[in-house]
């Protein structure tokens, strides 16, 4: 089953970046049947209107998907934090960086963050699981952060610790997010903000997507 037309159509709807990947491997028994993960992604900061338009490009996608004649399942934008609702169950279910980087659209930077070559950290993403034969996208499986250390230099709270990401080791620690917590709970200013920006911004990548 081709997926050239699905992400097209997500494209002319407002997706920035739309991939395939084969996500079995990470799959836990419950949805071991939905074995396509569709990455979302939106070159937008993290806002109310950002998780509206991830949210409505998911509906979309199950809406051509089930005319298709497909089951589906969407793990919410992880910024998409509704307490007492259902829909938080689905978070421990599957991880977005997994559907990301099986699709070939990133890698997981030493700041812990999707790098993608063009956009680097500056996207948000949402995932659509699915037992559609999608032909998947070739994944990465290693980081291309190479030698580049900004991040780690630049991280206030040195939460960043400069490891390299690999699926052949997937469980490294690369960022100590209790030293991230920490920071961020200690800083009026990022009260309700993801993190405090400094990996992001100082990332070749970013700086180079935000000059397209």
């Amino acid at each position: 089953m081709d997926a050239k037309q699905l992400k097209q159509f997500l494209q002319t709807e407002g997706a920035t970046l739309v991939g395939v990947g084969d996500v079995t491997k990470a799959l836990s028994k419950e949805i071991v049947h939905l074995n396509r993960g569709i990455a979302i992604a939106v070159n937008r900061s993290l806002t109310k209107e950002t998780v509206d338009q991830l949210v409505r490009l998911q509906t979309l996608t199950e809406g051509w998907l089930k005319a298709n004649g497909h089951r589906s399942l969407s793990i919410p934008p992880d910024s998409d934090r509704r307490k007492d609702k259902l829909i938080t169950k689905l978070y421990k279910l599957f991880c977005h960086k997994t559907a990301a980087t099986c699709s070939g659209l990133g890698w997981i930077g030493k700041n812990g963050l999707i790098i993608n070559e063009q956009y680097g950290s500056k996207l948000t993403w949402a995932t659509v699981l699915t037992d559609a034969p999608l032909g998947p996208d070739k994944p990465y499986v290693s980081s291309r952060c190479g030698d580049c250390d900004l991040c780690v230099r630049h991280c206030p709270s040195g939460a960043v610790q400069g490891h390299l990401w690999s699926l052949r080791n997937p469980l490294r620690e690369i960022v100590s997010y209790d030293k991230c917590r920490s920071l961020k709970s200690g800083r009026a200013a990022l009260k309700g903000k993801p993190n405090c920006g400094f990996c992001v911004t100082v990332c070749p990548y970013s700086r180079n997507g935000a000059k397209k």
